[in-house]
Order: C-alpha cells, then sequence, then structure tokens
C-alpha cells in the first residue's frame, strides 16, 4: 500500500468527513507546485481557496515566521505585542485609500483568525455601529444578504446561505439567527426594494461577495458595485465587502471593488492575508464604525487575533503581494489563462461548455453536466482544481505562475475535456 493510499485512510477512519476532497496527499511544496508522498509533481490551481497568492511557502514569508517564533508566537490580547501595531498600521495605511470614510475619522482595523471570523465580527460591528450611532431600536437591527452567497459555515452564516450547496451547508444545524434578509445577487431594484420593506431606519448593513467564489466564480452585472454605493449612502447602510477570497491581487486589482472604484464602508480580508501559512483575518473599516465608542474592551476578542506571530507573516505577506506586483500579474495572466480555455472549449468537448468566466486568476468553466470526473482526470495527470456544485471547475493559481506554466495546465485540461480523435 502507497503513503498516500495510508494517509487518505487514516483521514477517513479518524477524520469526520465534513469535506470530500479530491484524491490526493501533499507532502511539500513550492511555489505553483506540490508534491505527494511518492514524489509526484502537480500544478497547483486551486491555491488553497486562493490563501496561496504569493505562493507555497514563499521564502521571505517562510523566514519571517521562523525568525518571530523564535521570539514570542501567541501571548493572547491580555498583553500588547511589538508586532501587532506595526502590522495594523500598515494595513490600514494600505487598504485606507480603498475605505469610504466621509467623515474623515481615520481607518481601523479589528485583527481576527479566519475568514468566518471576519464575517462574524464584521456582522456584530454593523449591529453595534445600527444601535450606537444610527440609533435603530434595539434588537432591530437587519442586514441584507445576497443568494447564493458563501460567507462560512457558523450557524449564523448557514443560516443565510440556505440556497447554496444542495442544503448541505444549513440542513440539519437550525433553527437560525434572525436579523437577515437576502436579495437576488446582483440585483440593485431588489436591494432598494429590500431596504424600503424593511424600513431604511432598521437597515444596519449589506453583505456582499464582488465576485462569488464558492458559487461558481459568478461575477455581478456591470455596475452593480457603483449602484450599491449609491443605495448605502443614500440609507445610511454599510456596505460590508466580503474580500476573503477576491482580495489581495486575486482578480487583477488590489480589491475587486476596484474594477469599479468602488470603496465600501468595511473590508473584510483573511486567506492571502497569512502568506500562505498562517491563519489571519481583519476587518478594516472606519474609527466612526469600529472606534472604542462602538467596539468597547470586552466586546468582542479573539486568543489568537493579532498576535505577534500572525502580525509578522501578515506583514511581510503583504510587502510581498505589493512589492512583487501580484495584482498586475493576476491582470496580465487571468485574460491569457481564458483566452487559451476558450480556444479549447471552440472544440468538441465531451460534455458542452455552458460558460467561461472570471476575473484575474479567479477563472472558471461551467458545464451541462457533472466535471467531477474531469477534476480528478487532471489529478492523474498532474493539475490540481476543483469543481464546484459538480458542474464548475475553478481554477484560482498561486499568482506567481508564468505563461509556460498555465500552457502546461491548458494541454492538460485540452487532454482531458476534448475528445480525442
Amino acid at each position: 500500500m502507497s503513503n498516500s493510499k495510508k494517509f487518505i485512510e487514516m483521514d477517513l477512519k479518524y477524520g469526520a468527513h465534513n469535506y470530500h476532497p479530491i484524491p490526493v496527499v501533499i507532502s511539500r511544496a513550492e511555489g505553483c507546485w506540490v508534491y505527494d508522498p511518492e514524489g509526484k509533481k502537480y500544478l497547483d490551481c486551486l491555491s488553497a481557496y486562493s490563501s496561496q497568492n504569493t505562493g507555497h511557502c514563499h521564502p521571505e514569508i517562510v523566514k519571517a515566521l521562523k525568525e518571530q517564533v523564535d521570539l514570542v508566537a501567541v501571548t493572547s490580547r491580555a498583553f500588547h505585542n511589538d508586532k501587532m501595531g506595526p502590522y495594523l498600521k500598515q494595513l490600514c495605511e494600505i487598504v485606507g485609500p480603498h475605505i469610504n470614510d466621509p467623515k474623515k475619522s481615520g481607518i481601523m482595523a479589528l485583527p481576527m483568525n479566519t475568514g468566518t471570523e471576519a464575517v462574524e465580527t464584521s456582522l456584530k460591528v454593523a449591529r453595534a455601529w445600527g444601535y450606537i450611532k444610527k440609533k435603530i431600536p434595539k434588537n432591530q437591527a437587519k442586514i441584507i444578504t445576497c443568494t447564493n452567497n458563501f460567507h462560512g459555515r457558523t450557524i449564523t452564516i448557514v443560516g443565510f446561505s440556505t440556497d447554496l450547496g444542495n442544503g448541505r451547508y444549513f440542513g440539519n444545524f437550525g433553527p437560525f439567527t434572525p436579523g437577515f434578509d437576502t436579495i437576488p445577487y446582483g440585483n440593485v431594484e431588489e436591494l432598494k426594494k429590500c431596504i424600503n420593506e424593511i424600513g431604511p431606519e432598521n437597515v444596519a448593513g449589506f453583505l456582499f461577495e464582488p465576485i462569488q467564489g464558492e458559487s461558481g466564480v459568478k461575477i455581478p452585472p456591470e455596475g452593480f458595485l457603483r449602484k450599491v454605493r449609491e443605495i448605502c449612502t443614500k440609507y445610511n447602510v454599510l456596505m460590508i465587502a466580503d474580500e476573503i477570497q477576491t482580495g489581495l491581487c486575486r482578480t487583477g486589482k488590489l480589491f475587486a471593488c476596484d474594477h469599479e472604484d468602488v470603496k465600501p464602508d468595511i473590508f473584510l480580508l483573511g486567506k492571502a492575508l497569512g502568506g500562505g501559512i498562517y491563519p489571519v483575518s481583519a476587518v478594516i473599516t472606519t474609527r466612526e464604525i469600529v472606534g472604542p465608542d462602538v467596539i468597547k474592551p470586552g466586546t468582542h476578542g479573539s486568543t489568537f487575533g493579532g498576535n505577534s506571530l500572525a502580525s509578522a507573516i501578515a506583514m511581510k505577506a503583504l510587502n510581498v503581494l505589493i512589492g512583487e506586483k501580484l495584482a498586475e500579474r493576476a491582470a496580465e495572466l487571468g485574460p491569457y489563462f481564458q483566452e487559451g480555455l476558450k480556444k479549447i472549449t471552440a472544440k468538441n468537448t465531451k460534455i458542452p461548455v455552458k460558460e467561461i468566466r472570471g476575473r484575474g486568476l479567479l477563472i472558471a468553466i461551467e458545464f451541462e453536466g457533472n466535471a467531477r470526473p474531469f477534476v480528478e482526470e487532471m489529478m492523474n495527470k498532474g493539475l490540481l482544481a476543483k469543481d464546484t456544485h459538480s458542474t464548475t471547475i475553478r481554477f484560482a493559481p498561486p499568482l506567481v505562475i508564468t505563461k509556460e506554466e498555465i500552457d502546461w495546465a491548458l494541454k492538460i485540461i485540452e487532454e482531458v475535456i476534448v475528445v480525442s480523435n
């Protein structure tokens, strides 16, 4: 029995079956490539759901981790540390110009660990701001979300994700947290209607993904984000952009909202913020929204949020993302990848192709049938991607990928999905 098979069997025997992974075992990685215990090499076109924007085991980020862990890793927020302040300053300076701050109150960040925690934090912040600043009557604050959203897997979040994944995200986890209304994704008129039906005075926030990744790389209609900004400003509703997957260079801009020059009130970041080696997330907004008169000591927290190790890693990850111009790489290589896919799917494919869509290096092919066998065949040929809701394959390689590596991936994709002569 191979080592890979042994590891998979142990996972299945001792681990709860809360995932249905592609049957490959990864034991080491570098850049865009990962290796199984037998030494077989695979091109990673998923990037740990966009956590690996800087590539696997980036040497500068690994060095920062090693240097920091030799000093101190975690002390908890009971004390200050010498890395969190510099990290939050850097984060606020980078994200600040992209945030709506009409009162010029200044930018602040609330550090957490996982993307889900960032989303939950933003919901608490929005409600607290609603009661304290907007003067919404106690326990009446509403937050609007979108159909087919994916913001995480806590009970609160799955309660407003009830139309994604054929029930598996929410099926046996009710009753759910009240206070949420849902509109069709990309429909501005429905957003306006929902706000007015609730009563604008009781709506605290609108939570959305500028591109829905888990839903299959769904891009809203052109102008949607600009119109959302106008509506949120008109009704004094917080515009909350979940850029946990789309942010930090993935779509060819620093943030996906930048494609429409839109400034949300709150950014949610995670995944790539941890440099692909440590869970780091953050809520970045204005002092008016998250200042000490809204989030007071003890009202929210995390043992690990903002710890020394996380802060050191995130600082270096931000330096790499910007210093290596990875947004520009995604802007150049994304269209190149998409054009290659279009040439392939113009041929006689084994299953009809419904659509190719994407922005930057967040790309999907949607088929008119089950795409899982394609994913497993690609794996056998050394290419790792992931099917989404069975019909869609998502491609999101590390942003350090080269044209030559994309050409190699396209060759494998063609071999797998096109009918051979």
